[in-house]
């Protein structure tokens, strides 16, 4: 026969508890009706965006069982006591020990970001989530308290309930004077940041420079270029800010020392050709100043033109094919090459002898029948050049040879 004792066993285990958000510490106590328990295991997750514990202690993250993290802790707080992440794992830990002094199953473990961007750090924490949750031997359900110094670390609460239910979450504040310290830090971060120090400080330091400027430039007599220049050093700052002229600058830097780490010739040839064309602008220039005055039958303006490109067009077309003849050095190391870029340099030569040529004959410098075959011969080269590559690329395709190979 059952009495009331076993029919209240056997249903039991059905009960569904109502789920709990406060903080873990507002937990009713388990009923004692027996020994299954009807609250699911707590893992205490301290979180540690940046990775504070895995970049100062060369730690492994996850770090999972009070043992490990307890060590972590210790570590941690032996490399840098200053940093607020002890506190937390500190916490967790207290949490743990207290859970499990009431019978209840409990697990603590840290999961850690990255210092970089906070997607991507977020997503960092979820893999390790991922890892804690696989890694507990247990048939229960399980539910997070999140333990954090700032709401910082709480931007990835989205990232870990997509994964596992959350209690709580509970910020760890240390007691002292909060609000001046709170301040301190804040400003301290602030500083130590080199972005936002850029970003902030300085507009702030130009606008303050205004003043002293403003005096010297009334001693000087020069109130209006004073304040004038340092308006102008504000908007460009602000205009460089907004159009990420900054990001670009780093990024094309970041370029060519890896362009100089590769040994590219295209470095070289880029350098050459801009010698070339500054030589070929001054070029350019004198003959304007010697043509001028001999240009008949023309405009001043067109005379100009003609007598630039006359003087300028052979130092350019030489740039021309030095880029080229670069491009295609690199290309053939990097096993990339394809015939078709072969006619780059007979491109520059063809347009160089056309342009030569037209700036020639409005100058009265030939004749009429030297440009008809100045053109032809420009056209002529382009066609041929074209067409002879081509053929090449397509019998060296059909033969299975790469020009590498040829």
């Amino acid at each position: 026969m059952e009495t009331v004792d076993d029919v209240a066993r056997e249903q039991l285990p059905h009960r569904r508890r109502t789920r709990h958000t406060a903080s873990v510490f507002s937990r009713p106590e388990k009923a004692n009706t027996g020994p299954t328990n009807v609250w699911p295991m707590l893992l205490v997750l301290c979180v540690d965006l940046d990775d504070d514990l895995g970049r100062k202690t060369g730690m492994t993250t996850p770090v999972i069982g009070r043992e490990a993290v307890q060590a972590g802790a210790v570590a941690l707080a032996t490399a840098d006591p200053e940093d607020s992440d002890v506190n937390v794992i500190f916490e967790g830990i207290h949490i743990y020990d207290t859970i499990r002094e009431r019978g209840e199953s409990v697990e603590v473990a840290v999961v850690t970001g990255n210092e970089g961007a906070d997607v991507k750090a977020n997503r960092e924490v979820g893999n390790e989530v991922d890892t804690v949750l696989a890694s507990l031997q247990t048939g229960e359900d399980v539910t997070a308290l999140l333990v954090t110094d700032g709401a910082q670390d709480e931007s990835v609460v989205p990232v870990i309930r997509s994964r596992v239910p959350i209690d709580g979450v509970r910020r760890v504040v240390v007691r002292q004077a909060q609000n001046l310290e709170s301040m301190y830090y804040t400003i301290k971060q602030v500083l130590d940041d080199p972005e936002t120090r850029g970003t902030l400080l300085i507009p702030i330091g130009i606008l303050l420079l205004i003043y002293p400027l403003a005096l010297i430039g009334t001693l000087l007599n020069l109130p209006g270029l004073v304040l004038g220049t340092t308006a102008t050093l504000l908007g460009l700052y602000f205009i460089s800010r907004g159009l990420g002229i900054g990001d670009r600058l780093d990024n094309a830097t970041d370029r060519l020392r890896q362009t100089l780490y590769a040994g590219r010739m295209t470095l070289i040839a880029y350098v050459v050709a801009t010698a070339l064309v500054i030589l070929g602008s001054v070029s350019g220039f004198n003959t304007v100043d010697s043509f001028q005055p001999l240009a008949e039958g023309t405009t001043g303006f067109a005379a100009g033109i003609a007598a630039f490109v006359y003087g300028a067009v052979q130092w350019v077309a030489a740039a021309g094919i030095t880029t080229s003849l670069g491009q295609i050095t690199d290309e053939y190391i990097a096993d990339s090459l394809e015939w078709r870029y072969l006619n780059a340099p007979f491109y520059v030569i063809a347009m160089a002898i056309v342009l030569h040529a037209v700036s020639a004959y409005f100058l009265n410098l030939v004749t009429v029948s030297y440009l008809a075959g100045a053109l032809t011969a420009g056209t002529l080269l382009g066609i041929i050049s074209t067409l002879a590559f081509a053929i090449a690329e397509s019998h060296f395709r059909e033969g299975g040879r790469s020009l590498e190979g040829a």
